[in-house]
C-alpha cells in the first residue's frame, strides 16, 4: 500500500508538502497542486482519513443514529441526510440502534472515537446526561432529549388534528388511534393528543390503543387491529400512527370483510413513497422528509462552525388523500 512518502518521492516533493496539499493549507499553487494529485492517482493512493482529521481536528463525518433503517420512514430519510451531507463536503457513519440502550451506548463512544464533527439522533433510549456528555454538536429528530438541545420535527399537532378532521367531515363518528407508548417520550405523540382532543371537540365516540413500549412492533400492531375490530365492531374511522400501520391496518380490514373505505377510512401519517403501491393507496400526513434531513445537517454544521442554534425546529406537514378515505 502507497504512503505519503512514495506520493512525495513520485511528485517530486516533500512529505510536508504532499500533507499541506491534502489538508488545503496554505498558499499552493494549481501546477503543484496537479503534480501531487496526479502521483497520488497514479500510485492508487487513498488518503487515511482519521489520520488527516487527528491533523486538523476534523473529520467531516457526521454521525447518524436510527432505530431501525430497514423501516421505510428511516430509509427515506437517512438518504436526505447523506445526499445533504455529501453536498456539503461531508460523509456519514451510519448506526442502527434498534432502540437498544447498549447498543446505542456502544454507537456513541465509537463515533466519539471516530472524531465525527456530530451527530445527528434518531433513537432515544439514555438518560439526559449522556447526551450532554458527548460534548459534541448534536441534533435530534422527533425527540426532545432537553431545552438545550436542538431538534428537528414536523408539526405532529397540527398532524394529527388534519388528519382527525378529515375522518369526520367524512363522516366517520367512531374512531380510533393506533400508535406508540406515551412513555417513550417521542414528539410523534402529540399525534394522538390531536386525534383525542378534536373527537372530543366534536363529541365523537373514540379508541386509542398502542403498543406496550416498543413503537416499532409491527407485529403488536397487528394484534391491537385484531383486538380493535373485536372490540369495537362499530369503528368507522382509523388514524394510525404511521402509513406502515395504516397498511396493517388496511390488511386488518380485508381479512374482516370491511372495505375501505366505504365501511371504514384510513389516514396514515409520514408519507412513505411505498404508500402509493398500495391498493387502495393510504391518505396521509405527509412529513417533509426532505426539509427534515436537510435541516438536521445544516444545524450541525452551524454548531461546527460555532453558532448557537435554536432548540425547536417544526416544519409543516401537509395532508396528502389517497383512496382510504
Amino acid at each position: 500500500m502507497p504512503t505519503i512518502k512514495d506520493v512525495a518521492l513520485k511528485a517530486g516533493v516533500s512529505a510536508t508538502t504532499v500533507s499541506r496539499v491534502l489538508n488545503n493549507r496554505g498558499y499552493l499553487s494549481e501546477e503543484l497542486k496537479h503534480k501531487v494529485h496526479q502521483a497520488m492517482e497514479e500510485l492508487n493512493y487513498r488518503p487515511n482519513e482519521l489520520a488527516r482529521s487527528l491533523s486538523r481536528s476534523k473529520s467531516n463525518i457526521i454521525g447518524l443514529i436510527i432505530p431501525h433503517v430497514s423501516l421505510p420512514f428511516f430509509g427515506e430519510l437517512t438518504s436526505h441526510i447523506e445526499e445533504h451531507a455529501y453536498r456539503e463536503g461531508y460523509k456519514l457513519l451510519l448506526c442502527n440502534s434498534w432502540q437498544d440502550k447498549q447498543k446505542e451506548q456502544e454507537y456513541i463512544h465509537m463515533l466519539r472515537a471516530s472524531r465525527v464533527d456530530g451527530i445527528i439522533m434518531g433513537s432515544h433510549t439514555l438518560e439526559v446526561e449522556a447526551y450532554r456528555q458527548m460534548n459534541l454538536p448534536l441534533v435530534t429528530f422527533d425527540r426532545q432529549i432537553s431545552p438545550d438541545i436542538p431538534y428537528v420535527c414536523s408539526d405532529n399537532y397540527e398532524g394529527g388534528k388534519l388528519a382527525t378532521t378529515l375522518l369526520i367531515q367524512k363522516g366517520c363518528r367512531h374512531l380510533a388511534h393506533i400508535g406508540g407508548h406515551p412513555k417513550l417520550n417521542i414528539l410523534s405523540h402529540l399525534r394522538c393528543v390531536a386525534f383525542e382532543d378534536m373527537a372530543k371537540q366534536h363529541n365523537l365516540e373514540y379508541v386509542t390503543l398502542h403498543t406496550d413500549n416498543n413503537s416499532f412492533d409491527f407485529e403488536a400492531y397487528e394484534q391491537l387491529l385484531g383486538q380493535l375490530f373485536a372490540e369495537h365492531p362499530e369503528v368507522d374511522g382509523i388514524f394510525a400512527g404511521s402509513d406502515i400501520i395504516a397498511a396493517y391496518a388496511l390488511k386488518a380490514c380485508r381479512t374482516r370483510g370491511r372495505r375501505v373505505p366505504e365501511d371504514v377510512k384510513i389516514v396514515g401519517y409520514d408519507g412513505i413513497m411505498l404508500r402509493s403501491l398500495l391498493d387502495p393507496p393510504i391518505t396521509t400526513i405527509r412529513q417533509p422528509m426532505e426539509a427534515i434531513g436537510k435541516l438536521a445537517v445544516d444545524l450541525i454544521l452551524q454548531q461546527v462552525q460555532g453558532h448557537s442554534v435554536a432548540a425547536a425546529h417544526i416544519l409543516p406537514v401537509e395532508l396528502e388523500e389517497g383512496a382510504t378515505t
